[in-house]
C-alpha cells in the first residue's frame, strides 16, 4: 500500500463516518460543541429604542429646554406614557425611551433643580444621540449560528438573548484507547530492565479532553495478536477506537493482524509526513479505528492531525482540520525528503522559531512548543525572514 498524502488521510479518515446523531441539550451545557441546525432568532433585540447612557429623555429639538421632569424610566420598568413637549423623564442605561422622546441628554450635560432640567454642557450632537435603535443588533427570524459553528461563550450568549434556552448539537462521542506494547508500565511504576511509562493514553486523554468527548482507557495490552483482538472485541459500542504502538512492520508490531482477525476493515495505512509515517485508519462494525504511531511525538502530532478533526468532524464542525496559518521564520529548517515533515517550534509575536530536539521520541522538544511548522515534501532550505506555514497547537 502505497503512502497517502496527508490531505488525502485526512479527507479518508473524515469519510469513514458521518456526524453522530442529534441531541439538544441546555444552553449551559452547550459549551464547545457545534450547532447541529442553524439557531434562528426568536425575538428582536433591542426589543424597542433604548437609552445606552444614564440621563434624560428628551426631544432634541427643544434643546436647550428647559424641560419639566415627569418621571423615570428604568430597565425593566419603563415611564408608562408619552413625553408630551416640554417634558422630560430620568432614564437610565438599557431603558425603554418613552415615545415622543427621541434622543438621551447625558446627566454630565443636564443641570436639575426641583423637576426642572436645562442644558449645562455641549449636549447630543444629533437627533437619536445615546439610543440604541430597536433591532439594531438583530431581528426575529435572523440566523445567529449556523450549522456546524463552533458555541463558543459569545454565541451561547447570543443564542440566550434570541430567545433560546436549549440548542440542537450532536452526541458526545464515546472514545476508547488501547495502549500496546510488553515494554509499558503504567505511569508511577518502577521500570525496571528497558520497561517504559505509558504517557500516550494519559497525553491523549489530556488532548482529547478540551473537546466534548467521554474517554475510556482501556489500559495497557501485551503485544498479543489475541489479546489485541480481544481488547478490540471489548471497545465494540465506541464510536472511536485509538491505538497507540504496534502500527508499523517489525514483528511485534500486531495491531494490523489482530484488526484482520476481528474483522475490521482497514481503509488506509502509511501515510509520506514525518514523523507518524506509520498511521492506519479503518472501521471495526460501527467504530472507526485510528492507529497511532508508539512514539509519543508522532502519537501527538498524528493526533492533532487526523484523530481531533474527526472527533469534530463526529461533532458537527463545519470545518474540523486546524487552522494554518503564515508567520515569518526566525531559525533555518533543512531541506525536506519525499514526505512532509512537522517541526515543533515556538510561535511567538515576531514570527516561529523552531526548536531543537526533533527525534520523534523527544518529549522535552515537544513539551516547550506551543505550534508545529508545516513543511511540504521535497522542500528546499529554509532561511530567517521566509514565509512558512504554522499550526498552534497550545
Amino acid at each position: 500500500m502505497s503512502l497517502l498524502s496527508i490531505a488525502e488521510a485526512q479527507a479518508r479518515t473524515l469519510a469513514l463516518a458521518a456526524p453522530l446523531a442529534e441531541e439538544t441539550v441546555p444552553l449551559v451545557v452547550a459549551a464547545g460543541r457545534y450547532a447541529a441546525a442553524d439557531v434562528i432568532a426568536l425575538r428582536t433585540q433591542p426589543a424597542a429604542d433604548l437609552s445606552a447612557m444614564d440621563g434624560y429623555a428628551i426631544r432634541f429639538g427643544e434643546l436647550p429646554g428647559p424641560w419639566v421632569m415627569i418621571g423615570e424610566s428604568a430597565a425593566g420598568a419603563g415611564l408608562g406614557r408619552a413625553i408630551a413637549p416640554g417634558e422630560t423623564a430620568r432614564i437610565f442605561t438599557g431603558a425603554p425611551l418613552p415615545p415622543g422622546a427621541d434622543t438621551v441628554l447625558v446627566q454630565e450635560d443636564a443641570a436639575r433643580e426641583g423637576d426642572r432640567v436645562r442644558l449645562d454642557g455641549e449636549g447630543p450632537p444629533r437627533a437619536r444621540a445615546h439610543v440604541r435603535p430597536k433591532g439594531s443588533d438583530f431581528t426575529g427570524g435572523h440566523t445567529l449560528i449556523r450549522d456546524g459553528e463552533l458555541l463558543t461563550p459569545a454565541r451561547i450568549a447570543l443564542a440566550a438573548v434570541g430567545g433560546h434556552g436549549v440548542v440542537a448539537v450532536r452526541r458526545k462521542p464515546r472514545i476508547t484507547l488501547i495502549s500496546t506494547g510488553d515494554e509499558l508500565v503504567l505511569p508511577g511504576e518502577p521500570t525496571e530492565g528497558d520497561r517504559l511509562p505509558s504517557s500516550n493514553a494519559p497525553m491523549l486523554t489530556a488532548l482529547l479532553g478540551a473537546l466534548p468527548v467521554e474517554v475510556v482507557d482501556t489500559g495497557i495490552v501485551r503485544d498479543d495478536v489475541g489479546a489485541i483482538a480481544d481488547a478490540f472485541t471489548a471497545a465494540r459500542g465506541a464510536d472511536i477506537i485509538v491505538t497507540t504502538g504496534g502500527a508499523s512492520v517489525g514483528d511485534r508490531d500486531l495491531v494490523r493482524p489482530a484488526l484482520e482477525r476481528v474483522g475490521a476493515r482497514l481503509d488506509f495505512w502509511k501515510i509520506a509526513m514525518k514523523p507518524g509515517k506509520p498511521l492506519m485508519a479503518g472501521r471495526l462494525d460501527d467504530a472507526v479505528v485510528v492507529g497511532l504511531p508508539g512514539n509519543p511525538v508522532s502519537a501527538y502530532v498524528t493526533a492533532v492531525l487526523f484523530l481531533l478533526p474527526l472527533v469534530r468532524h463526529l461533532l458537527g464542525a463545519g470545518d474540523p482540520l486546524p487552522e494554518i496559518r503564515p508567520t515569518t521564520l526566525l531559525g533555518p529548517l533543512p531541506a525536506t525528503a519525499k514526505r512532509a515533515e512537522y517541526p515543533r517550534a515556538t510561535i511567538g509575536n515576531e514570527g516561529v522559531t523552531p526548536l531543537a530536539g526533533q527525534d520523534s521520541a523527544a518529549l522535552v522538544a515537544l513539551a516547550a512548543c506551543n505550534g508545529l511548522i508545516v513543511r511540504p515534501s521535497n522542500a528546499p532550505p529554509a532561511e530567517p525572514g521566509q514565509v512558512v506555514n504554522v499550526l498552534r497547537i497550545a
